[in-house]
């Protein structure tokens, strides 16, 4: 199986470094430091698990010519320009996944490579990159969900699921994988939203009731707008993912809270700014995330 990875931050060392040690061919298309750090010591996770592999890194991806599976792991914003750039990689039978936080991921995606290429996945983890080709784990199960568009079971998925799953990332088959996609969106897009207003962790917002009741008020219209755009995310949806949250680590932020609070380019516009747009094109009121949309995008206008 070859993979490609592009996109070598958190998410993207942390697949690419396991794959690779589970001796999967693995190249990561990279730039600037990091493209140098991969290629002079290899790739490194620490935190909850530590370990070095060597990898190939290339800032060309014609050098590596067409994949299995693309592993696109950058940021929403920056999906179409990485994956025009990243067109040598794609041939005919290429699968590129999507692992990005929100729901705009697959349809970004699409944009470039076409349904028929696209494979929507979620990922669920709590990992940053430390330096440049050190990647730090703290927490989340550490697992890739990945379906098909229409959700048909396929030998690509499989295939993929088995190597995943041989190289110790857990890879649940989901039963809806839109409906997986949008309950991480009700996990993270809040905890970002509401993290960088406050500048509080995952705990410390659990532990202030007026916070935590509009944490939960923040999920449920996440939930409404998944509900108006025909996906079902459970009638039990907004107890379980607060229940999950209270479960992990107490110190864990989202990276849109990481990212607008140190005043570097975030994914605001394809999480929030995506569920405000579905919102209004589906006339369901989500008074919490215009509030907060409004409110981070003149705080990130500040900054600029």
């Amino acid at each position: 199986m070859r993979l490609a990875v592009v996109g070598a931050g958190g998410v993207g060392g942390f697949l690419g470094g396991r794959l690779a040690r589970a001796g999967h061919d693995v190249s990561f298309v990279a730039r600037g430091r990091t493209l140098e750090a991969l290629r002079a010591d290899g790739l490194r996770l620490v935190g909850d698990e530590e370990f070095t592999v060597p990898v190939t890194a290339t800032g060309d991806p014609a050098a590596i010519g067409p994949v299995d599976y693309v592993l696109s792991c950058v940021e929403a914003t920056r999906i179409t320009e990485a994956l025009r750039t990243a067109g040598p990689l794609i041939g005919p039978g290429t699968a590129v996944v999507t692992t990005q936080n929100g729901v705009d991921g697959p349809r970004l995606t699409a944009g470039v490579v076409g349904d028929g290429h696209t494979l929507p996945g979620v990922m669920r983890i709590f990992v940053m990159t430390e330096q440049p080709g050190v990647i730090a784990r703290h927490g989340g199960p550490g697992t890739l969900e990945v379906g098909e568009w229409d959700n048909a079971g396929t030998v690509r998925v499989r295939a993929l699921r088995e190597a995943l799953e041989g190289a110790g990332i857990g890879s649940p088959e989901p039963d809806d994988i839109w409906a997986a996609l949008w309950r991480k969106a009700m996990m993270v897009i809040p905890l970002g939203e509401l993290g960088a207003m406050t500048g509080l962790t995952l705990g410390e917002l659990g532990a202030r009731p007026q916070l935590a009741d509009l944490w939960r008020r923040a999920t449920a219209e996440i939930a409404a707008v998944a509900q108006a755009q025909g996906v079902d995310v459970g009638a039990d949806a907004v107890d379980e993912i607060m229940a999950f949250n209270a479960r992990q680590p107490a110190g864990s932020t989202a990276s849109l809270c990481r990212d607008l609070m140190a005043g570097r380019p975030s994914e605001l516009d394809p999480q929030t700014g995506a569920i405000v747009r579905l919102a209004h094109e589906a006339d369901v009121p989500v008074p919490l995330h215009d509030l907060m949309y409004e409110v981070l995008r003149l705080g990130r206008a500040r900054a600029d």
